[in-house]
């Protein structure tokens, strides 16, 4: 069996939001063969985030009427209490692409305490910032901005002469269209011959986790079987698999209705979310597939993000990812691909393996731990500029001595991303921190302190 490729391509549509309530929406096939939908919620939106100097009455109408001046087409509003100075306000102004963005911008400049531009534009304007998502419900805008959809199956796609097959996956693609943040993950019925081609994969991979998958994913496997419907006669379904993560580590699943930009499928990690999709492989070659399936996803990506180091080590690449430079963002995806999908470790000396790709693939977990591939120590810097097949087995792979080990790592090297500010997760708003002041900073320290006195106190009563 072929290696799989990951949820990562290099490719950016646009999307539309659905509004809350409405039915459906299928989207319409467009020149070209993909499946988009453009609307007032594009890619291409600016979000800029300012502060005034001080409060006073009308002071956001002072910066609207900026945007009126210049006619531009305000999306989304919205005040909250600043981070960077506690006396004051902040507000994040959602608008469309306009030419006269850039001088409405520098109006701002002037009567604003700070600001800044996030926006998918960032390479026609040198002041801003690629666009990011800050809080979870973000992820709901570029979740569909997908390179294929559906029934779209490339010619040497075992089912791409198969109607059913292509009407099925067409299935798939638009129930996670349609998803939003906050919703119950859609519950799949899948048919006899989808479960029968799971239970060949289930049965084959079975066999060998026990003397070649790494210790985290033997010792919670059992729990998945237990609490999540790991069975050979039953495919599990997200909703359930995604509660019980949400227990262990924060992680969750999304599905997706196709492969997402290396930037947009990272920038879910950061937040502990995956995306995942939910249909299976052609019946006609059960060991083999061209893009991730929920084989790959279920069997080889799950179980480890309920172990709490490697969630971390995911994360951490997640977070690397907000605001990063282009080049960067390719050296990421290749970091994760090194690790998260095809990733060895050691343990008592002898290798096993962690990474999805192989513990969702019979024919490359033998060959990785029973073969003549080259094995190399991971080294994020290095590892992050390594080329690398999709199609065929891994010349290379990448060994990690600990998940901890590889976390601490993978911070050091995000520490060389050339951002002018610091993130954070928040897990109790779910959003991202940006750190760029002193006064967020100082309370982040001071929670730290107050952390630690509560650790030192614990242990000192063991």
């Amino acid at each position: 069996m072929m290696s799989q490729p990951t949820n990562i391509i290099n490719y950016e549509k646009k999307i539309n939001e659905m509004p809350q309530g409405s039915p459906p929406d299928i989207p319409k096939l467009m020149p070209g063969g993909n499946y988009i939908r453009i609307g007032k919620d594009s890619a291409h939106s600016t979000c800029i985030l300012f502060a005034p100097f001080a409060e006073e009455v009308g002071v956001l109408a002072k910066f609207l009427s900026v945007f009126n001046k210049y006619k531009i087409n305000l999306l989304h509003i919205e005040s909250r209490p600043s981070l960077k100075a506690p006396e004051n306000y902040e507000f994040m102004v959602e608008c469309e692409a306009s030419q006269h963005l850039g001088t409405a911008i520098n109006e701002l400049k002037d009567i604003s305490e700070y600001l800044q531009i996030i926006s998918r534009d960032y390479k026609d304007n040198k002041d801003s910032v690629p666009w990011f998502p800050r809080r979870i419900r973000d992820l709901d805008r570029f979740a569909n901005q997908i390179l294929s959809y559906g029934a779209e199956l490339d010619a040497d796609h075992p089912g791409f002469t198969d109607p059913e097959y292509r009407a099925r996956r067409k299935y798939f693609a638009d129930i996670a269209f349609n998803y939003k943040h906050g919703q119950k993950l859609p519950h799949v019925d899948y048919t006899k011959e989808e479960v029968e081609t799971w239970g060949k994969v289930f049965r084959q991979l079975t066999s060998l986790y026990s003397t070649h998958a790494c210790k985290e994913h033997n010792h919670v496997f059992p729990l998945l079987v237990e609490n999540c419907g790991y069975r050979e006669d039953n495919i599990p379904q997200l909703e359930d698999i995604s509660n019980f993560l949400k227990d262990c580590t924060g992680f969750t699943l999304r599905p997706v209705a196709g492969l997402l930009s290396s930037r947009d499928f990272l920038a879910g990690l950061a937040f502990r979310v995956f995306h995942s999709t939910q249909y299976i492989r052609h019946p006609s070659k059960p060991f083999y597939t061209p893009e991730p399936d929920v084989c790959h996803e279920v069997l080889g990506h799950v179980p480890l993000f309920a172990d709490p180091d490697f969630a971390q080590f995911s994360q951490e690449i997640g977070l690397a990812s907000l605001g990063a430079p282009d080049d960067f963002i390719e050296k990421l995806a290749t970091c994760f691909w090194f690790t998260v999908e095809f990733g060895l470790c050691r343990e008592n000396g002898d290798l096993k393996a962690y990474g999805a790709g192989l513990l969702s693939s019979y024919g490359e977990l033998k060959y990785a731990l029973e073969g003549t591939a080259e094995i190399r120590p991971f080294e994020p810097a290095k590892t992050a500029i390594q080329k690398y097949p999709i199609t065929e087995y891994q010349p290379i792979y990448y060994v990690a001595e600990s998940f901890e080990d590889a976390k601490e790592k993978m911070i050091k090297y995000a520490a060389t991303i050339p951002r002018n500010f610091g993130v954070r997760y928040n897990a109790y708003t779910q959003s991202i921190e940006v750190l760029d002041s002193k006064p967020h900073i100082q309370r982040l320290v001071n929670n730290i302190s107050s952390d630690m006195s509560i650790l030192v106190d614990s242990l000192r009563k063991l």
